[in-house]
């Protein structure tokens, strides 16, 4: 994992909420990230990314909450989720037909487990994004093997970001983009709360950074056109003790935090936002003090989002189709040139 590329190492600051210990996902207690990336050449270049909970299973879910910015995209599992407000297992990125071999793949994850034997009902989280631009999506390389490879790899700390596992393929706003994640150390009613971010980005717009709109064709020829078809897929997590309803107001802040990095929100894009909550049976702050947690939370995808492109790199797919890297000196001369206080 590359050091150096993220928003922060840039000077670009967002919000004035300091981010966890490595402003990730992860930061939030008992979580942790695993990847699985699958590069062919010529043509596959796919993966898969898992969130997983410390203790996830059927018997022991999570409270959950889920929002549907537009719903143009095959998230399995999202019925059961909005239906009873939990998750019960960990929560798998992937390729769009890669989906349903992913959530197979989740079934035998529980099937396995010794104290899953009673297990009669089962409810995989799989959301996608179609990298078909890049990849042969046609292909499905995705399987069991590599979706729990993902499981297997899930770690604490720093979480590899860009052309990584269920980013791998992946553009975003006319430029590779991939995994970003980012956090937040709040104040939530008077106790100390993490929140994190972690997104698979692949949507269309026109990239806006600390509110600079960068023009398109700025930096030269892209592909915004084939990534207007897109999608983003959000997993927000935290510390703090909500309960499904509040999850689900905080799965919405997710998703009108793409709006600040200039996304479309177009006919074939998906983006959908999952919050869980990592402290089951808690009391429930009151609702009006919520207004930090979702503010954070607008700041952690922003900054997500961002950690996405400048991560990638330049990416050749299939039939020969590129998607370039957004170029990081050119876009901090432009951001001096625009915002002189802002980027360094």
């Amino acid at each position: 994992m590359r050091r150096g590329r993220r928003a922060r190492d840039l000077g670009i600051m967002i919000g004035d909420r300091e981010p966890g210990e490595h402003d990730a996902i992860t930061d939030v207690p008992g979580v942790r990230v695993g990847h699985c990336t699958i590069l062919r050449d010529p043509d596959i270049r796919t993966g898969v990314t898992a969130i997983v909970p410390d203790g996830i299973g059927p018997h022991a879910p999570l409270p959950a909450g889920l929002f549907t910015g537009n719903g143009y995209g095959k998230l399995i599992g999202a019925t059961q989720v909005a239906e009873l407000g939990q998750i019960e297992a960990p929560i798998v990125l992937t390729s769009t037909l890669s989906a349903f071999r992913a959530a197979d793949a989740l079934v035998s994850w529980m099937l396995a487990r010794p104290d899953c034997a009673d297990v009669r009902s089962f409810n995989p989280v799989v959301g996608e994004c179609n990298d078909g631009y890049l990849s042969d999506i046609r292909a499905r390389p995705v399987g069991e093997a590599q979706v729990l490879a993902a499981i297997d790899d899930a770690a604490p700390g720093p979480v590899a970001e860009g052309c990584v596992g269920a980013g791998t393929g992946t553009g975003a706003l006319g430029f590779k983009a991939g995994i970003g994640t980012s956090s937040r150390v709040l104040d939530l009613a008077g106790e100390p709360v993490t929140l994190g971010v972690l997104v698979q980005a692949n949507f269309g717009g026109t990239l806006r950074v600390l509110g600079t709109t960068i023009p398109p064709g700025r930096f030269g020829p892209g592909e915004a056109a084939v990534q207007d078809a897109g999608s983003c897929m959000i997993v927000v997590t935290t510390d703090a003790p909500l309960d499904a309803r509040q999850l689900t107001r905080l799965a919405r802040r997710a998703v009108f935090g793409l709006g600040r990095v200039g996304a479309s929100y177009s006919h074939g894009s998906g983006d959908y936002g999952i919050a869980f909550s990592v402290r089951p049976g808690g009391t429930p702050p009151p609702d009006a003090a919520l207004s930090p947690l979702f503010e954070a939370a607008l700041d952690a995808v922003e900054e997500a989002v961002l950690n996405s492109l400048f991560n990638a790199t330049t990416t050749t797919g299939v039939d020969g189709h590129v998607l370039h890297a957004i170029p990081i000196p050119d876009l901090i001369e432009f951001l001096r040139r625009s915002r002189p206080t802002t980027a360094r």
